[in-house]
């Protein structure tokens, strides 16, 4: 990777880019140092199977330096539960998770196929998160939650543990289970979809600023756009119009927050 120039690093904001999918963004070395260039000074390279697992890893030991560090998250996706081993994927993630930052992405969604057909799968999701759970609160690391059409059960699952650093990903739920993650003590993370998601503009808007995190779950799709961590500004930007403060208030309360929940290091 080419050294970064002092111009790069003078940016206008220094962002945390929370949940991002590196295994799966086109020109990672790229991307990378466009997001330097964009403010972001770290990035949680979320999990999504056995395979993104190990793959992580390899990103984050080779892409963190002085000018970026990138944090590994380690899980199990709901949508990957049929295809992997679950045991020896939560065997792999405990006897690593020293080198996380957090377990995730792990969750539950209601909205696939399989869970629609078979109850079952549904169970399975739940007695995986639990597992989840379990490692999270061994090591004290922070849980990254997919909850999509299962807010209310994700909510209960979480609360249920004794983990305490939790952040409910790309949140569009109804206003209630809203509140009770709020009350909990819980994050919500902004993606650029609050430039248009009507749940996820409400749910953004009812939450406090010291409740956000910015996150760009890279490569999404947004609007037909494959994004990459540099497109933070999007999500930076649409929070700041919702709730009618500053991009740099923006920058700054949830780069604080990110620090706080995730333990990591603060921008410099």
């Amino acid at each position: 990777m080419e050294k970064i120039s002092e111009r790069e690093l003078n940016s206008k904001f220094r962002i945390v880019d929370t949940h991002a999918h590196l295994d799966g963004v086109k020109d990672i070395e790229g991307a990378i140092r466009r997001a330097v260039e964009t403010g972001i000074y770290a990035i949680v390279a979320v999990s999504s199977d056995s395979e993104s697992c190990r793959e992580i890893l390899r990103i984050a030991e080779r892409y963190s330096g002085e000018s970026i560090k990138i944090y590994p998250a380690l899980g199990i996706h709901p949508w990957s539960l049929l295809k992997d081993d679950l045991e020896s994927a939560l065997k792999f993630i405990e006897e690593r998770i020293d080198q996380a930052i957090a377990v995730g992405e792990v969750g539950l969604d209601y909205w696939l196929k399989e869970a629609k057909k078979n109850p079952e799968f549904k169970d399975m999701q739940k007695k995986a998160l639990q597992k989840f759970l379990e490692i999270a609160e061994r090591h004290d690391k922070a849980v990254l939650i997919h909850s999509r059409g299962a807010w209310r059960d994700s909510y209960e699952i979480v609360k249920e543990s004794n983990v305490e650093r939790v952040i409910f990903h790309w949140f569009s739920g109804p206003e209630d289970v809203l509140f009770d993650v709020l009350n909990s003590g819980y994050y919500i993370s902004a993606t650029p979809a609050a430039q248009y998601s009507k749940a996820h503009r409400e749910a953004i808007g009812k939450a406090p600023l010291s409740r956000i995190v910015l996150e760009t779950d890279s490569p999404v799709r947004y609007m037909g756009e494959e994004a990459e961590p540099s497109h933070i500004l999007k999500a930076l930007k649409a929070v700041a119009e919702i709730k009618g403060v500053e991009e740099n208030d923006v920058a700054e309360q949830t780069t604080r927050n990110a620090v706080q929940i995730l333990k990591i290091e603060k921008p410099t």
